[in-house]
């Protein structure tokens, strides 16, 4: 049998809302389906929530953030199989039942909080435990990766922090640009986890890490979740799990084989790479990492290093 995957990005209630083909069994289209998380043996699947700017829209609101909790209680939740975890207390009875998929909340882009921390703490009481700080460009919090004058946080932003650090909600530097990176490291001094990242080393992309990051990650005893977006991967016209796997590999050599773990991004990407079209293929780039590092590597990258971290940092009910 397979190794039991923790994946920790996908945007399928997204597609989801937007789409609004809601039936998780079914729509091929879609990276993401209950069939498709049973044949890849996902355990836990962290499911973004984020909201893109619109001409049509306007900007991000805390409404539509609740529309997307609506959809993930009423169309995800609602099948047996599927279940939301968010205390650490119910981490070890969930990895337990092979029968189930656990699901954790994320928040990609503080953008739809609109400066507001009682929206912040909302979201924690409705199970939200990772915040993505911005989606490439700036908001009233922090830039992004893309936005061109590169700036860190803004005073609010700062506040931000420190309220996700006593709420236990662990920050995700995937969308950072490298500046506000490293005011994140001295304005906060709990591990941090760039879910859906590869190495800029092996391709240099903005969203990629540069080995200094990485090494500060794993200094913290953070983790780096390898994405499966093919142009992060590699500048090609057909993109492998080999080109993948070199990621993993220069990573693992600057210290990180306790640190990696896996981040999809399923259905917030169009292209693909071979052999990694859905969710019901992560055993294929396992059975290639298992060939050149071994079972007990794989277990790591597949579950077990993204399940320690879960049981030191998600927030406890008792506490």
């Amino acid at each position: 049998m397979s190794q039991r995957v923790i994946d920790f990005h996908c945007d399928v209630l997204y597609k989801m809302l937007y789409t609004g083909e809601v039936d998780l069994a079914q729509h091929e289209s879609r990276d993401i389906t209950l069939p498709k998380l049973i044949e890849g043996n996902v355990g836990l699947q962290v499911l973004a929530l984020f909201v893109e700017p619109s001409l049509v829209t306007g900007p991000p609101r805390f409404s539509q953030l609740v529309r997307m909790i609506d959809v993930y209680h009423e169309h995800m939740l609602n099948h047996p199989e599927i279940r939301a975890l968010k205390w650490r207390e119910e981490l070890a009875d969930a990895v337990n039942q092979q029968d189930r998929i656990n699901t954790i909340l994320s928040l990609e882009g503080v953008d739809a909080l609109e400066g507001d921390l009682v929206y912040l703490r909302t979201l924690f009481h409705l199970g939200v435990r990772f915040i993505g700080l911005t989606w490439n460009h700036s908001n009233w919090a922090v830039d992004g990766t893309l936005e061109p004058r590169q700036a860190g946080f803004t005073e609010t932003g700062k506040q931000l922090i420190k309220e996700c650090e006593r709420l236990g909600m662990t920050l995700d530097v995937s969308h950072l640009n490298e500046a506000a990176f490293w005011e994140l490291l001295e304005l906060s001094d709990r591990p941090l986890i760039a879910s859906h990242s590869n190495a800029k080393a092996i391709f240099d992309h903005p969203r990629n890490l540069s080995d200094e990051q990485i090494k500060a990650i794993i200094a913290r005893d953070g983790r780096i979740g390898i994405t499966y977006v093919p142009y992060f991967v590699a500048d090609k016209e057909e993109v492998t799990i080999d080109d993948l796997e070199k990621h993993i590999d220069h990573i693992v050599n600057l210290g990180g084989s306790k640190h990696v773990m896996l981040g999809s991004d399923f259905d917030g990407i169009d292209k693909k790479i071979q052999g990694l079209e859905h969710a019901g293929r992560h055993p294929a780039l396992l059975e290639v990492l298992e060939k050149r590092y071994g079972q007990a590597f794989v277990q790591d990258i597949a579950h077990g290093n993204a399940y320690r971290f879960l049981s030191q940092n998600l927030p406890s009910r008792a506490e």
